[in-house]
């Protein structure tokens, strides 16, 4: 991967925000918030999140790694965090937002399928290898997850 990053220290909390369209989970854990959140209360200190400055909104960044943290910041009423501003350089933001959803909670495997199948949908010139790599999942996993929606782009282009 050609990603690079730029360690920009604290942004605003206001101008990171949550893209649902490249958010690998189905549901944002309130009580894994509420632990952060009383985590930073305590005075514990977590690793920057990951945003990316966001395509459509100016000013703004999209967060890529770190959701319960920046939801534990806002609970908390912290009005900056620290970022480390990443440049995907055409890596599908989606498959890099599920990549890093490790540690102790990570993605079911509804949430893998459902990645696989958007990760498809969004950008139809990416192999099943491609996704399977960046997820964790092999060729053949992530062919049976898409199968359908191949065959529905097949019979259009026939």
């Amino acid at each position: 991967m050609n990603i690079s990053e730029k360690i920009s220290g604290k942004v605003a909390t206001s101008d990171v925000t949550l893209d649902e369209s490249i958010y690998p989970r189905e549901n944002i854990d309130h009580k894994r918030v509420s632990i952060f959140a009383e985590n930073l209360r305590d005075g514990l200190n977590f690793d920057p999140i990951e945003v990316q400055i966001h395509p459509e909104k100016e000013g703004k960044y999209r967060i890529l790694d770190g959701v319960h943290r920046w939801n534990a910041h806002k609970e908390v009423g912290l009005t900056d965090i620290q970022v480390i501003i990443k440049d995907l350089k055409g890596i599908d933001p989606l498959l890099y937002a599920a990549k890093m959803a490790i540690g102790p909670k990570q993605l079911t495997e509804k949430e893998i399928r459902s990645t696989a199948r958007r990760a498809f949908q969004n950008n139809p010139g990416v192999t099943s290898s491609e996704i399977g790599r960046l997820i964790g999942r092999s060729r053949q996993t992530i062919d049976n997850y898409i199968a359908d929606l191949r065959a529905v782009r097949q019979i259009k282009l026939d």
